[in-house]
């Protein structure tokens, strides 16, 4: 997704172009765009010239987006619990605050922030 929005508005890009930047086995991209696509997160175009490419901006997609759309729920259910019994309820509560507390960061970094991050870090130089 970082590679696609880095070329956002440059058209569609080729997933062997992906693949072989990101390092990614083009057989496992491609099941990865597939989901990518049904979530409505990307658009592709077949044939010459075609590729893919983010169906919105960047700063319209959350992390916690991308992740919902590859792994499915962000926690074991879907209120953020652990349907097991927790012998400790001290320690369910905790890990109840911990489920909010990381899907709230989730849902608040976007794609384009994750660019931002990468963009900075590029520019550090060591003496």
């Amino acid at each position: 997704m970082l590679e696609l929005a880095r070329h956002y508005g440059e058209g569609p890009v080729q997933s062997h172009d992906i693949a072989t930047s990101q390092d990614i086995p083009e057989p496992y991209l491609n099941q990865l765009l597939t989901q990518l696509r049904k979530a409505g997160l990307i658009a592709s175009r077949r044939g010459p010239g075609g590729g893919h490419s983010l169906a919105r901006p960047a700063s319209e997609m959350t992390v916690a987006e991308l992740i919902t759309a590859l792994e499915g729920s962000l926690w074991p259910t879907e209120d953020g619990s652990d349907q097991r019994r927790m012998p400790c309820q001290a320690l369910h509560e905790l890990l109840q605050e911990l489920y909010q507390q990381t899907e709230q960061v989730l849902r608040s970094c976007t794609l384009a922030d994750l660019l931002e991050r990468e963009r900075r870090r590029a520019f550090v130089y060591h003496i």
